[in-house]
């Protein structure tokens, strides 16, 4: 698992002398130094533009000085809310001995890793074949041409001056050496996303799903959720298979695994107890300490885990974290165009997690008489639950607290609620975290696709006037004229080409944004998106998509995204799409490609599950072949309320007013009533007039 935290004893001595035998502080106040970055609009990369270091953004510029003067390369990949990518600034790239050495013999560039994946996924997958290791800030040492040498992650000072000068040694005394292993670890790198040919056959069992749901559970933790390890990650994708998979099979394990590990979350640090939103995953086993960065991509697809989840089990807790989530973003991440900012930094004021954590002193100060009650509640200890301040989480329970202050459960409840009130409005005067206000496109699809998913379940009209706010503003902003997408925007301009994961998750969204409002606009706008990756993207030897376009500037090598991690990959987000479109507008191709994605990782899932989770609900599709449900008539809006009331994964919902132009609703509408047609590989039930009726027919 990648994350942004740093990696002691990776043996880097060891691993220097194998390979020769082989072959923040942001902006100072003074601003004494300005480099290249200054041009720039990440705020990433601003971070550093008043380093002494001689930084440039990726780019031409820089490739051709490196060319032109036979200078090695640093690439330096992170993001704004990493908190050891500022430590490591503070350390090294804000000191001027560090910096004199690096412009001297390097050429230094550094790179959002959210704004440009591709860069950071040749330099991640160079780290993982040299150390097997990764994460953020992730450092790499290449040859003028970009082709890597080493690549590691966190380093302390005197261990990063090590490196660096042991390279400007290499360079000197054996640059055919460098040269030699440059080509050995890029072949390496070229062949890291290539999966074996699979057999022809694409036919899909049960016992396939069984298999790689089984590997799934054999991997989580039964008590506290989630895999079952430390660092832990929230994994929507695992959560959502799990949940499909019980909906369709009535496994009861998959379901209490799932409400185990959404519970547990929700009392956990990981959740923002005042203010909602999640953390980026928690240091701990036991969700407890939040490395407490937030970001865009968790958030939006844990909208949608919990709205799903509450379909199913109507539990109150689950409505209660999507409402405070989507408030959260709706106060802190939403620009008033519509679009959805990034995320925000673990660290304000310079240190990790201040502005969440709070003293004894302060709550009792801050709540008074009530401060008994809460601090037995969340675990406030006076000297500290965490480092010497106080993370909010609770394992007790409520009634048993409420029990012990003489108080009713209900009482105790609304209590807790004005405490967690006032204490919301006293950390509101805090300095916040460091934001990261760039709109990126396959982002702000996540979220856009949880604020459908929760107006689905919910019918709060508000979510779905967001949704479609957030919509028009990708459209009228981040569209091309060719029908392409751009993949960053950030002070009115963008100006970075999407990449494939953008062309997945706004497509998703589209298609569900269809699911909530019939209004076939959103799938013809999903239709055009995917003609475009399937033009740009597709790969001629399988039927995969690059992640990049071939109209971007070539990279050494084209990569591929292709197992999921804590976001859905850019090719199981497209093979779902292309079911879903190819069923809507009856599209053979786009369900032949989507069939053979799946089926050329199939053998990697059973194997891998936890990593090919969003893979696994495309299995489950083309397994259990999705009902087809048209609701037509004036009051389609009414019946598809009340049919979104349950789960019903396994259903692709249509419909209108009248038929429009899908082939599915064709010659079904009946004048003067609102009919139901229950439908599957277009071959339909009689039509009925009542929701219940018509899930009858699907039994």
């Amino acid at each position: 698992m990648k994350s942004c935290s740093f990696v002691r004893g990776l043996g880097l001595l060891a691993i220097l002398g194998w390979f020769s035998a082989c072959q923040s502080q942001q902006k100072t106040e003074s601003h004494a130094y300005t480099n290249a970055l200054i041009h720039t609009n990440s705020p990433y990369l601003l971070q550093h533009a008043h380093n002494p270091v001689d930084w440039y953004p990726w780019g031409k510029e820089a490739l051709e000085l490196a060319e032109s003067t036979d200078k090695l390369l640093i690439v330096s990949v992170g993001y704004a809310a990493c908190h050891w990518c500022h430590v490591m600034e503070h350390e090294s790239f804000e000191d001027t001995a560090v910096a004199k050495l690096m412009n001297e013999h390097f050429v230094s560039i550094k790179v959002d890793r959210e704004e440009r994946p591709d860069v950071d996924q040749i330099y991640m997958n160079a780290a993982y074949l040299i150390s097997g290791r990764g994460g953020w800030p992730l450092n790499a040492i290449a040859l003028p041409d970009g082709r890597p040498l080493f690549a590691g992650t966190y380093f302390p000072k005197d261990k990063w001056v090590e490196v660096l000068e042991h390279f400007v040694n290499l360079k000197q005394t054996q640059p055919d050496q460098l040269s030699q292993f440059a080509e050995q670890l890029t072949a390496g790198i070229k062949q890291a996303d290539v999966l074996p040919p699979v057999a022809s056959s694409s036919t899909w069992e049960p016992e396939q799903l069984d298999g790689i749901a089984g590997g799934i559970v054999s991997r989580m933790d039964p008590q506290l959720g989630g895999l079952n390890k430390a660092p832990k990650f929230p994994m929507p994708s695992i959560h959502e298979f799990l949940l499909q998979y019980h909906a369709q099979t009535g496994d009861q394990q998959s379901l209490n695994l799932v409400t185990t590990s959404l519970d547990e979350m929700a009392a956990g640090g990981i959740y923002d107890q005042l203010g909602g939103g999640f953390a980026r995953y928690s240091t701990d086993a036991e969700w407890k300490v939040p490395h407490f960065e937030k970001m865009l991509y968790d958030n939006g697809q844990l909208v949608s885990l919990y709205a799903h989840a509450y379909q199913l089990t109507k539990k109150p807790l689950y409505k209660r974290i999507v409402e405070e989530t989507l408030a959260f973003v709706n106060r802190e991440w939403t620009d008033e165009t519509g679009g959805f900012y990034a995320s925000y930094d673990a660290d304000s004021e310079g240190e990790e997690g201040k502005f969440y954590t709070w003293t004894e002193k302060e709550i009792m100060k801050t709540l008074g008489m009530q401060a008994k009650a809460f601090k037995d509640f969340y675990e406030i200890q006076p000297k500290g639950n965490w480092e010497e301040t106080n993370i909010l989480y609770y394992r007790q329970n409520l009634a048993e607290v409420a029990k012990k202050f003489d108080m009713e459960p209900e009482e105790f409840s609304l209590q807790l609620d004005q405490n967690r009130k006032v204490l919301f409005e006293k950390r509101e005067k805090r300095v916040k975290p460091g934001l990261d206000d760039k709109i990126l496109a396959g982002w702000n699809g996540l979220m856009l696709k949880g604020y459908v998913d929760a107006y689905r379940v919910f019918r709060n009209p508000a979510y779905l006037e967001t949704a479609l706010k957030n919509a028009a503003f990708i459209e009228e902003n981040m569209r091309t004229s060719d029908g392409g997408l751009l993949r960053n925007y950030k002070d009115g301009k963008a100006v970075i080409p999407a990449f494939a994961d953008d062309y997945g998750a706004v497509t998703q969204a589209y298609i569900a944004l269809y699911q909530a409002t019939f209004d076939e606009k959103w799938l013809m706008e999903a239709d055009e998106l995917m003609q475009y990756a399937i033009t740009h993207f597709s790969d001629d030897a399988s039927p995969f998509f690059f992640l990049t376009s071939d109209t971007d500037d070539p990279l050494i090598t084209r990569p591929r995204e292709i197992p999921d991690n804590v976001i859905p990959s850019s090719n199981s987000l497209l093979a779902t799409s292309l079911f879903d479109l190819g069923t809507y507008l009856e599209k053979e191709e786009y369900l032949d490609r989507a069939a053979q994605m799946a089926q050329a990782v199939a053998a990697s899932s059973r194997e891998n599950g936890a990593y090919y989770a969003q893979w696994a609900q495309l299995m489950l599709k083309l397994t259990y072949s999705p009902f087809e449900v048209a609701i037509l008539g004036d009051n389609w809006a009414e019946f598809a309320a009340e049919w979104d009331q349950a789960f019903a994964p396994n259903v692709l919902l249509m419909g209108g007013a009248s038929e429009g132009k899908l082939p599915l609703l064709e010659r079904k509408l009946v004048p003067g009533t609102t009919t139901i047609y229950v439908c599957q590989q277009k071959v339909c039930k009689l039509p009925v007039q009542d929701v219940a009726a018509a899930r009858e027919q699907m039994k």
